[in-house]
């Protein structure tokens, strides 16, 4: 029984990746035109809030006053700093530069679970993360076709503190996991997050032009409201409770694969959709990389509980 759960929590992880993968073209492709980043996190987090609460009503569980605290921190890191960051980075600098900083993040997490989680760092989680980092750093520069100019130390360092929030808020919520729901902690970190979300990114959501939005780009922001923030919260915080935070943060590395996988679809599927170029060896031996440095992050040792 606990297998199939830890089995699960592993699927549902590459789904959040295939979600995230798929994100980098859509979202991308709405901002800022469409929508400023900081009016979109409005939106992401807004409907996404909504969601949960709807679900958690025909939930009733309580949560301890002296966890609030918590959820507030969670709701801070993992939802308001982290994405408003990251859509504000990568708005201002090069995707490449963005790709690459968020692969920071494992090693991140690894770090602060072993300080906050007393999680040991072992020598086969180490050489997964720097196998994982080496593959996509380098999957990521073999892809890169001019899409590198336009980058800012301001847009970079955005990304890069959103890495570190983002690898807090793995580490902080995970006690958590182990009291409560994942859909009660989701809908408090959510609720608390946008607190912080709305103050900041309502000027940007009232100038949005809301009849000129195309047929197409309202699918796209469904999208992006729906699977790469409701589904993809959902699913982490689901998979949180069966594996740890290094594990969970080390699937970020598919997301290159995930992003070259669906480039290459959506080129053959809509006409006039940049070719994202062949599939070549180094490549291939690339995603083997990430694949393998996955599995050793996730592999547990034997005083390890997942």
């Amino acid at each position: 029984m606990i297998k199939n759960k830890i089995l699960l929590a592993h699927l549902a992880l590459l789904l959040v990746n295939m979600f995230y993968g798929a994100n980098y073209l859509v979202a991308k492709g709405l901002m800022p035109h469409v929508i400023g980043p900081s009016g979109f996190i409005v939106l992401r987090v807004l409907g996404a809030t909504s969601l949960f609460l709807i679900w958690k009503s025909f939930i009733k569980e309580k949560v301890a006053k002296s966890d609030l605290l918590r959820l507030a921190a969670c709701g801070l890191f993992g939802v308001a700093v982290n994405q408003l960051l990251f859509f504000n980075g990568l708005n201002i600098t090069s995707p490449i530069n963005a790709s690459i900083i968020m692969t920071s993040n494992p090693i991140l997490v690894l770090i602060i679970a072993s300080v906050l989680l007393k999680e040991r760092i072992t020598k086969l989680k180490l050489s997964g993360v720097i196998l994982g980092a080496t593959g996509a750093i380098v999957l990521i520069a073999a892809s890169d076709r001019g899409i590198g100019s336009g980058s800012s130390v301001l847009g970079d360092t955005m990304c890069l503190i959103n890495a570190i929030s983002y690898g807090i808020y793995l580490v902080m919520v995970k006690p958590l996991m182990a009291k409560y729901s994942p859909i009660t902690v989701i809908s408090y970190v959510f609720m608390f997050g946008l607190l912080v979300v709305l103050p900041i990114g309502m000027p940007q959501f009232l100038e949005i032009s809301w009849n000129t939005i195309t047929q197409s780009q309202w699918i796209g922001i469904a999208y992006v409201v729906i699977a790469t923030t409701f589904l993809v919260y959902l699913l982490n915080i689901f998979a949180l409770k069966h594996v740890s935070a290094s594990v969970a943060s080390s699937y970020i590395y598919l997301q290159p694969v995930m992003a070259a996988l669906f480039g290459l679809l959506f080129h053959y599927l809509f006409t006039g959709f940049p070719d994202p170029g062949a599939i070549t060896p180094l490549k291939i031996v690339c995603t083997l990389a990430i694949f393998v440095g996955v599995y050793l992050v996730s592999k547990p040792t034997k005083k390890q509980v997942p």
